[in-house]
């Protein structure tokens, strides 16, 4: 049976396929099944169950023609436009768009004039000088397909956000610092939050674009550059990663920003506002449609959803998930911010797997403004991470006594465990050792591949166990690396739910889990949730930014995240 992820990849096969067909005439329903795939693979519950239910309409971007294909592809295992498609086109030319400056119309042409199907095929044809000579085609173009294959080569598909952060901050600082520039700022899927990006997307505001280009494309990060003119230029830094930098006036600036911040569908959705309002709205300037060619130009994001009589809407919520709707109602949710964050409760020390003693990480936390954490070492089952004995668990209590002896009031520090879910589903400790802890987080660790059913009764044993406060990282995904557990996550909302568990989003940018997806669908079932860093250095309490991110993307409020909390209320919770 095809899970989520492999529906949204049909999906997506499906799109490619449309737009090597005929890039022009199925633009929009490609976009449509691409919109779904994303939909799909973010989807928190089992798009099969969905579709017993007859449920599968509530899916955003899922109507009634893409529901049908859901349907045929859970019924079938594929689907019979799929299948038409794949005779009509080889699916190596899917491979063949992934390489820069290759787009539909082209790799047809590669593969109509020349049989090419292939990204190896067309790195041959390359070599030999046999692409020059076809329309649109020369020896630079020819030259910059097959240095776009060899960086392909190196590209891993998606990067981690805080690598593309890192990435795009030190380019940032550079522009930035140049005579002229007036704004520079992230766009694209990394300034909305996403956990992985596929390219960096660079906004400079600025008169004098020539200067501020030239010194993108001499930046030292910078291996390639793929192309330049006066306002945009795409280069390759050394991850791989594309960038690609715009200049506008600061009078354009608002615009643009919007609109290279996307996503997709949502700028589809101002275009539509925009139209009912006799406008059009592009990258650069909204215009009148009488003809007149009158533009009202924004150098704000305030001032376009302003004159689209909307209030300002937070990137993270730009996907076009019912933010217009909450928008025009004025009931857009007031966004958790990092500055509300009162504490982290998930820590590790030298107990177990972590670089600082209890004394240094409270003392990190204390000049980061906190006012509570919990320490939180691995249990003893997960011997890697030089898990706690229950001997050594009390050891460890009696140094947070003292070290909280020396702190006083200006930290509180609580004594809690990493309770590991062994692969039987029995867990580390028994009830009375949990219940002389202050705080118990449950975290699934091991036997993550285990059949669904197997794996989730591991995870509700824990939930429903009367001292667990917490689940960590309750999908145990690794980014890039592993994919999320199997898990009935229905059955997990309704545990915690019934238990009043919070679920973790671990701000860990290889973890981000809970992600947005799942986090959202928690909270509108009332459940809570909690961001914790899982810090084992002082360097990882830099990772806050990320899990809050992915709460804002959730539309999380200040009130729904735990580690919000005043410390007597934490108690309060914590005690019932």
């Amino acid at each position: 049976m095809l899970s989520n992820r492999q529906v949204a990849d049909a999906f997506d096969l499906l799109a490619d396929l449309l737009r090597l067909k005929d890039a022009t005439a199925y633009r929009f329903e490609a976009i449509a099944y691409q919109r779904a795939a994303e939909a799909l693979r973010e989807l928190p519950r089992d798009v099969r169950q969905l579709a017993a239910e007859g449920r599968l309409q509530e899916i955003d971007g899922v109507g009634k023609a893409i529901a049908a294909k859901i349907v045929e592809l859970l019924e079938r295992g594929t689907l019979s436009l799929l299948e038409e498609l794949k005779r009509e086109i080889p699916q190596g030319l899917v491979d063949v768009l992934r390489v820069n400056g290759v787009g539909p119309k082209r790799a047809m042409l590669f593969y109509q004039r020349l049989g090419i199907t292939s990204v190896a095929e067309l790195a041959a044809a390359a070599r030999e000088g046999k692409l020059r000579s076809l329309p649109t085609m020369g020896v630079k173009s020819e030259q910059r397909i097959l240095e776009s294959i060899e960086a392909l080569a190196r590209r891993t598909t998606r990067m981690r956000a805080d690598l593309a952060w890192q990435a795009a901050e030190r380019i940032l600082r550079a522009l930035q610092a140049l005579p002229g520039v007036l704004r520079a700022e992230v766009a694209g899927s990394l300034r909305r939050g996403c956990a992985t990006v596929g390219n960096l997307d660079l906004l400079v505001a600025t008169y004098q674009a020539e200067a501020v280009m030239e010194a993108f494309v001499n930046h030292p990060d910078v291996v390639r550059v793929l192309s330049q003119s006066k306002t945009k230029s795409t280069v390759e830094l050394e991850s791989g990663l594309q960038c690609d930098l715009r200049t506008v006036p600061p009078e354009r600036f608002g615009t643009a920003l919007s609109y290279f911040t996307g996503s997709v569908a949502h700028n589809i959705r101002l275009r539509e506002l925009a139209l009912q309002r006799g406008l059009s709205l592009n990258e650069w300037a909204f215009t009148a449609t009488d003809g007149s060619g009158r533009e009202i130009l924004c150098a704000s994001e305030a001032e376009v959803y302003a004159q689209l009589d909307l209030p300002y809407i937070p990137p993270e919520l730009r996907e076009d998930c019912g933010e217009i709707e909450a928008a025009q109602a004025n009931a857009l949710p007031q966004l958790i911010e990092v500055s509300d964050i009162r504490a982290d409760l998930h820590m590790h020390t030298l107990w177990s797997d972590g670089r600082l003693s209890v004394r240094e990480i409270a003392r990190q936390a204390r000049e980061r403004g906190l006012q509570y954490i919990a320490i939180t070492d691995h249990s003893h089952s997960l011997g890697i991470a030089n898990g706690l004995s229950v001997e050594r668990l009390w050891s460890q209590r009696e140094e947070i006594q003292r070290v909280q002896a020396e702190f006083g009031d200006s930290l509180r520090i609580y004594h809690g465990i990493e309770l590991e879910i062994r692969a039987d589903g029995t867990l580390d400790y028994p009830d009375d050792v949990l219940a002389a802890l202050d705080i118990v987080i449950a975290s699934l660790h091991t036997g993550l591949r285990q059949e669904r059913a197997v794996i989730t009764a591991r995870l509700l044993n824990a939930i429903n166990n009367p001292h667990v406060d917490i689940i960590g990282h309750p999908r145990g995904q690794l980014i890039p690396d592993r994919e999320p557990a199997d898990l009935d996550m229905d059955a997990v909302f309704a545990a915690a739910l019934a238990t009043d568990t919070a679920l973790e989003i671990n701000a860990n940018p290889h973890r981000l889990d809970l992600d947005s997806a799942h986090a959202r669908q928690a909270l509108k079932l009332g459940i809570k949730l909690s961001i914790n860093t899982d810090a084992h250095s002082a360097a990882d309490f830099a990772a806050l930014p990320f899990g809050v991110r992915t709460a804002r993307r959730a539309w999380a409020s200040p009130e729904q995240v735990i580690n919000t909390w005043s410390r007597e209320r934490f108690e309060e919770w914590i005690k019932t």
